[in-house]
């Protein structure tokens, strides 16, 4: 099942073009702007647009993903943004921080396996320090009824791999809930994320 994400998320990062474009994500975008820059977190960055924002606004940017060609695509970026970024290729348990080690975790359209999402979303937790926050934006369970509709917008097609509230509020029960939202949005992102889905919004605070 590993070389099988693996081999799919080469695929899709393997094209000179950014399968999500290369401006970050306008939700992450503004909820990034409000904080104080410092060490952050981009697990499942793909092909690191989030991730050099934040090294250009002026964060310690770490990233990881399981995909080498998102790797390639990510430091292309950042040389072209003339910024660094420490990305490492792996599983989150095979990727070794430090407890305590960010000041905040982003996790946009980190949609995990279904089998491990809340067992990683715990697992990160304790790679970010007390008062950290988490920005989360991804696809929620009713999107599924947006991806029948129409396959552009992207996203799972299976509803065990996308979120709900509840699920969230499991996952993360140590933190102050600035917002947990789920809302329909209009996405304009590369080539794989375009018309309206359903996402969750989320920005915690570690208590």
């Amino acid at each position: 099942m590993e070389d099988f994400w693996k081999d799919r998320w080469n695929e899709r990062y393997s094209s000179e073009q950014f399968a999500y474009g290369e401006e970050p994500n306008k939700y992450l975008k503004r909820e990034l702007n409000k904080l104080k820059a410092g060490t952050i977190l981009f697990p499942a960055e793909g092909e690191g647009r989030n991730a050099v924002y934040a090294a250009k606004m002026g964060w310690n940017v770490f990233a990881f993903d399981i995909s080498s060609e998102g790797k390639r695509k990510a430091l292309q970026l950042a040389d072209l943004n003339n910024v660094n970024i420490d990305y490492e290729v792996g599983e989150l348990e095979t990727i070794n921080y430090k407890t305590d080690q960010f000041d905040a975790i982003a996790l946009i359209y980190a949609h995990f396996p279904a089998d491990v999402k809340s067992q990683y979303h715990r697992f990160l937790d304790k790679y970010l320090r007390k008062g950290g926050v988490v920005i989360f934006e991804a696809f929620s369970k009713k999107h599924l009824e947006y991806v029948q509709k129409d396959q552009k917008v992207g996203g799972p097609k299976d509803i065990e791999s996308l979120f709900s509230i509840a699920e969230i509020q499991s996952d993360f029960p140590n933190y102050d809930f600035e917002e947990l939202t789920e809302i329909e949005i209009e996405l304009n992102e590369g080539l794989f994320h375009n018309g309206k889905g359903s996402v969750i919004r989320f920005v915690g605070r570690k208590k």
